[in-house]
């Protein structure tokens, strides 16, 4: 029996999020949005893609209300990726987002919950540290059943940048950033390997800074180029090698947005770490030895999550 997964906002991440999980054929998609027929209409033309594409999964559009009605269709869904909320627009941070998109993940979360008691979530939304946080307290779930994406979106730019200036191929850059998804990300030089050779010994300071500093403010490069619109086939791809490793139970090591008891010396907070990802969402946290600096780096980072957190009054 194929899995069973739902998407919720058929903007560009969501829509392309089931394009990318539906392709894989592993898998059933609930595609939902408050925007009357579009998640109708992009399911339509995604399962009329099966023929060209080759796969027998089942893609379902539904509309739903912004009172949390409509979502019975999502029932028993194994996982859930959570994709709805306000994009960021051109000069907006993710943390003014927070207000605005408190409300919509609070009734998407309470009508998941009603009709998918078991699943696994994963949260896109942004701020996404803060968002995580919120989703994990209004569904009531065990913090390993609530996960956030951004490390991977994150290490993604970091790794492409490391690529792109060393002209190696993409596949041969294994490397980690931390912390929360914004400014303060802790992407970690040290533990950047390329081809089997420390970041370090390639590049000097200034260059790696400079790889740092634009991986920070990746998606506001991309957000100032489009004008209108955010990041969607970068996203897609994170969350897709997330439900990957999720619904196939493949214990992958990723940066996730993860619930810390103590890790790292951070306690009851959301934030970007590597984890065991399979079956039963985050399985375990993953420690790295960190420099006091980079300690330090991170202390910070979660710093401005927990001020997020507090803010929502959570």
């Amino acid at each position: 029996m194929r899995k069973k997964v739902s998407v919720i906002g058929a903007g560009q991440t969501g829509a392309s999020t089931a394009q990318r999980i539906i392709q894989a054929g592993y898998a059933d998609i609930v595609l939902t949005d408050v925007v009357e027929g579009l998640a109708e209409g992009k399911a339509l033309d995604l399962q009329e893609s099966a023929p060209i594409v080759g796969f027998d999964a089942l893609v379902t559009g539904v509309t739903t209300t912004p009172d949390g009605k409509g979502y019975e269709a999502t029932a028993n869904s194994d996982l859930v990726i959570i994709t709805s909320g306000v994009p960021r627009k051109p000069g907006m941070s993710r943390d003014e987002l927070l207000a605005v998109n408190q409300q919509v993940i609070t009734t998407v979360v309470q009508a998941i919950v009603r009709y998918s008691p078991e699943c696994v979530i994963v949260m896109l939304t942004n701020p996404v540290d803060a968002m995580t946080q919120l989703a994990y307290k209004v569904s009531g779930f065990p913090s390993n059943r609530v996960v956030g994406q951004a490390g991977i979106l994150d290490t993604a730019r970091y790794k492409t940048f490391i690529a792109l200036e060393l002209g190696v191929s993409f596949q041969n850059v294994d490397a980690y950033v931390l912390g929360g998804h914004g400014d303060a990300m802790v992407p970690l030089p040290r533990y950047t390997i390329v081809g089997g050779r420390p970041l370090t010994s390639l590049l000097p300071a200034d260059k790696i800074e400079a790889i740092v500093e634009r991986t920070r403010r990746g998606g506001e490069e991309i957000v100032k180029l489009l004008k209108t619109g955010s990041a969607f086939y970068a996203p897609s791809a994170a969350l897709a090698e997330m439900a990957n490793a999720i619904l196939l139970d493949q214990k992958r090591i990723l940066p996730c947005c993860a619930y810390l008891t103590g890790q790292y010396g951070i306690n009851g907070l959301y934030v970007g770490v590597p984890v065991k990802l399979g079956q039963n969402g985050v399985e375990e946290i993953i420690e790295f030895a960190l420099t006091s600096d980079e300690s330090r780096a991170l202390q910070q980072s979660a710093n401005a999550v927990r001020s997020l957190v507090q803010a929502m009054k959570i």
